[in-house]
């Protein structure tokens, strides 16, 4: 995913953020005490997989804060975890994973429509009914058109890069290079999506798919007056159908969530949503130290990036046992870990790459993110987490925790660069974690010849321009690059499909994959599809992973967890398998 990770060491005024998380709930002192009553003992890892602080009272303003920004706000654009889990307060997809902790908390639920979605014609036909009442914040009432319409934006790549392509990659007949803005009657997804009524939408596909309650909860889901559709602004206001609307929004500093009157909570009876707050505010660009000091402090609510505290902050919360009672060590299945870009020789060469995998210092690229605490040492590519995911070491990761020269030397000598060679390697520049693995690779890499030069390029538009448009990537000599990534869903399609399948490689840019280019892995993916059943179809996600590994198209780095900090203003709070952080639906203020 979607798997947002976010950090920065860019330093802005207090003044600014601190004018965007006007105070709300409780005053903490320094260590997260508070004099409310009945307030919960804190205790480490006391909110992950469930409820602390249980509550059900209303009001407040609950203040985020990020060190940058993300993709888009705009629900067919967007595909950062913490977004996908922000914008369920807004928006009302078909679907939605249930606000609830632990694996409950991994199921998709009815929201939007009336209960799950109906199978026809072999799984490649997908009916839902649309809830009666639900509106939109200036009154008007949600119709099945207005979903269609929101999923048929989303086929936009050129105008919304940034979000999955699920639906065009599995909806029939669709035009390549379909957008909305250029077939207003949206005639080019008539054979895709039909609106039989105004409560009916149904789903053709090209191919079977049995799981596809899990498309029907993506963001993109979520209904769009096409009348108020304002293209790539969009994000600056989505039409809201959630309890939230947007009050503001302003790109460099930050945007603020107040009440939806045309809410009914009455038309939400499975999702779990709660609407504790009264607002809701996030502050952009705000430096990462300082978002970790003023959750200690009580002057903030929430990191909304949701990967854990920086590496100096971790060490301090984790050798006070005052400050380790409020911290939480989320696992997630999500994976950090480095695209070999075989569009850049010499990592053309299987050989050339075996090199950087044997030479890589494996507990380095640990150390990037903080140790143990951040994530084990990840050996191939799909977590423990993932539904049947299996753990394996072709290349004795854990063996050679530092790596190992002399089988990188040879990888040289057979791929024809016995004196190594030189390449790029790119990360997000506002990640210092990423910084921190890319300086870990260049030392280690160079022991065996191999001679790396930093590109960092900003969060924003990295997939967008960057290290995931393939034409840039590949005149600018990006041989290695560092990425983080998440299930979609917790099986081995919801997390390894969108980041080793070729075909979903879009030439325009904004994709999640960078660079993994296998036949063979992509004629697995296909035979995956078509096998029910399920340890079948997990064995064959298992293969998928050995391919890719056997051509030593990836460097895993570690698989993630993130250590946050929680706050004594914080309420029902939890940590869930479907957001792997707290659970934006549903937590409230003290």
């Amino acid at each position: 995913m979607r798997w947002n990770r976010i950090r920065t060491a860019t330093a802005v005024s207090a003044a600014v953020a601190l004018s965007l998380v006007a105070c709300g709930g409780p005053k903490a002192t320094p260590g997260g005490g508070t004099s409310s009553e009945g307030a919960a003992t804190a205790e480490a890892n006391a909110a992950v997989n469930k409820v602390f602080s249980p509550s059900d009272k209303k009001g407040g303003t609950l203040r985020m804060a990020i060190t940058e920004l993300w993709d888009s706000t705009d629900p067919g654009d967007t595909y950062y975890g913490l977004s996908w889990n922000l914008v369920r307060n807004y928006v009302r997809p078909l679907m939605t994973f249930k606000a609830a902790p632990g694996a409950e908390g991994a199921k998709p639920v009815p929201d939007l429509a009336e209960g799950p979605g109906v199978p026809s014609d072999g799984a490649k036909t997908w009916t839902y009914k649309i809830r009666k009442g639900v509106k939109f914040e200036d009154g008007t009432e949600v119709t099945s058109k207005d979903v269609k319409y929101g999923v048929a934006r989303s086929l936009d790549k050129a105008t919304l890069p940034s979000g999955p392509t699920y639906f065009n990659d599995f909806l029939l007949d669709v035009p390549a290079g379909y957008s909305v803005y250029k077939d207003k009657s949206l005639a080019g997804v008539a054979k895709a999506i039909e609106t039989p009524d105004d409560q009916t939408i149904v789903f053709h596909l090209k191919k079977p798919f049995a799981s596809f309650d899990y498309f029907a909860q993506l963001p993109s889901t979520a209904p769009v007056p096409q009348a108020k559709d304002t293209g790539a602004k969009y994000k600056e206001h989505p039409i809201s159908t959630g309890p939230y609307k947007f009050e503001s929004y302003d790109a460099n500093k930050g945007m603020a969530l107040i009440r939806n009157d045309q809410y009914d909570a009455s038309t939400d009876p499975d999702s779990g949503r709660k609407a504790l707050p009264d607002k809701i505010t996030v502050a952009f660009n705000v430096n990462g130290t300082d978002i970790d000091n003023r959750l200690i402090a009580g002057d903030l609510d929430v990191d909304i990036a949701g990967t854990g505290v920086q590496a100096e902050t971790q060490a301090k919360v984790l050798a006070d046992p005052k400050l380790k009672a409020h911290t939480d060590n989320v696992p997630a299945p999500r994976l950090n870990f480095t695209v070999l870009n075989p569009d850049v020789p010499p990592l053309d060469n299987v050989h050339c790459r075996k090199a950087v995998l044997y030479a890589a210092d494996h507990e380095g690229y640990q150390r990037a993110y903080g140790g143990p605490v951040g994530g084990d040492i990840a050996t191939n590519l799909m977590p423990p987490l993932v539904t049947g995911a299996q753990k394996f070491d072709d290349y004795g990761f854990e063996t050679d925790k530092n790596g190992n020269v002399d089988k990188a030397k040879d990888e040289l000598k057979q791929c024809g660069q016995p004196n190594g060679f030189a390449t790029n390697i790119t990360y997000r520049s506002d990640r210092p974690k990423e910084k921190a693995v890319a300086e870990t690779l260049q030392q280690s890499l160079k022991r065996a010849g191999i001679n790396l030069s930093t590109k960092p390029y900003p969060t924003g538009d990295y997939t967008k321009l960057y290290a995931g448009k393939p034409d840039f990537a590949k005149n600018n000599k990006l041989g290695l690059i560092v990425y983080s990534w998440g299930a979609d869903w917790s099986d081995g399609f919801g997390f390894l499909s969108q980041i080793v399948d070729s075909r979903v490689i879009k030439p325009t840019g904004g994709n999640s994959n960078l660079g993994i280019k296998i036949p063979e892995v992509d004629q697995l993916i296909d035979k995956a599809l078509s096998t029910t059943d399920e340890a079948a179809r997990n064995q064959i996600w298992v293969d998928v992973d050995k391919k890719v590994m056997e051509q030593a198209a990836a460097l895993p780095g570690i698989w993630a967890k993130g250590l946050l900090y929680r706050p004594d203003t914080l309420a029902n709070v939890f940590s869930n398998d479907g957001q792997n952080m707290y659970d934006y639906a549903a937590i409230g203020l003290k």
